[in-house]
């Protein structure tokens, strides 16, 4: 359902495959907040597209010849008004390079009429919001079904690997996005590292101890131990967010 004052949106769909492109196009120009859908067959002529008219948001192939979707996304980054990206590809490999890139949503094809959905109204929604911290959606696959996790309701996050475990206040999520691009991506909304395999939310933490000069912090039920190497971090990052250490020693 759209909000009563939201206009119908513009969007572009960029697929060197015409079956691929035309059934996109079909799906979206029966979405009741899509207004005009225009196409492109590659890069480049998007961004002729782009350059007569800009739209809310473009839907793109990621494997095309010569601009491909993700070179087209980085330039589209440095346009002063940026649309939002969704990607749409047979393949998992840049789930990483899409979440880099900020993507409104990644699509598995062949699409289906309610994923495409969520991609409009996940571009309705990012259209009423602003700022850089605002909140945000990470897609999760399982079995076929993707589900979103936002990251306010996101405690703390574990390494595995190339992958990141981002555990809830209902359960853990497994995605495939290294420790190393959540943190610099979600600093600004209060995310710290403790440890070389471990960031936390600062405002899930429920307690602090410090004793003998370690620290450790509850987040819910689980007890996390911050490393020395962070502990200053840490504790600087709590003082000027509001809660304070409790000395056990």
């Amino acid at each position: 359902m759209s909000r009563p004052d939201t206009a119908p949106l513009a969007v572009l769909v960029v697929d060197d495959e015409v079956p691929a492109r035309e059934e996109l196009a079909y799906l979206l120009r029966a979405d009741p907040r899509i207004g005009e859908v225009r196409e492109a067959a590659d890069g480049v002529s998007a961004l002729r597209e782009l350059d007569r008219e800009p739209v809310a948001a473009v839907f793109c192939d990621i494997r095309m010849p010569g601009l491909d979707g993700m070179q087209l996304a980085k330039v589209l980054s440095r346009f002063a008004e940026r649309p939002q990206i969704v990607f749409v590809t047979a393949y998992d490999s840049h789930a990483v390079d899409a979440f880099d890139l900020q993507a409104a949503d990644y699509l598995m094809k062949p699409v289906h009429p309610a994923r495409v959905a969520e991609s409009v109204r996940r571009i309705v929604e990012a259209g009423h919001e602003s700022g850089a911290a605002d909140d945000e959606s990470i897609p999760i696959e399982l079995a076929g079904v993707t589900r979103f996790v936002r990251r306010s309701d996101v405690r703390y996050v574990e390494a595995q690997g190339d992958y990141a475990r981002l555990h809830t206040d209902k359960g853990s999520h497994l995605v495939r996005i290294p420790l190393a691009l959540l943190e610099e991506r979600w600093a600004e909304a209060g995310f710290v590292r403790i440890h070389r395999s471990t960031l936390v939310a600062i405002g899930h933490i429920d307690e602090v101890r410090i004793s003998d000069g370690h620290c450790s912090l509850r987040v819910g039920r689980d007890v996390l131990q911050v490393s020395r190497r962070h502990t200053r971090e840490v504790r600087d990052r709590l003082v000027r967010s509001g809660p304070r250490p409790r000395d056990d020693g």
